[in-house]
């Protein structure tokens, strides 16, 4: 896994693109770099958000999308992120 596929799967800035306010499924996270300049980095997201009824079980999925600015350092951890 990338440094920022990992940073990405524990990052809480993704629940911002969740429309149910349900769990993000980091195992279906995917991402494309869209541009990279230096240390800076725009990259497309898309997940499922699980959607979970009053019972605490699977409601439902729910497919996600948005955009990050990430910022890296020298050694390319990802040192800080901004939804686009």
């Amino acid at each position: 896994m990338t440094l920022i596929g990992s940073y990405l799967k524990s990052c809480r800035e993704l629940s911002r693109f969740c429309s149910r306010d349900g769990w993000i499924d980091s195992d279906s996270l995917r991402f494309t770099i869209i541009m990279e300049i230096g240390n800076e980095i725009i990259v497309d997201i898309e997940f499922d958000e699980l959607l979970m009824a009053g019972s605490g079980n699977l409601a439902g999925r729910v497919t996600c999308r948005g955009q990050m600015h990430l910022f890296t350092d020298r050694f390319g951890h990802v040192i800080r992120a901004e939804v686009l």
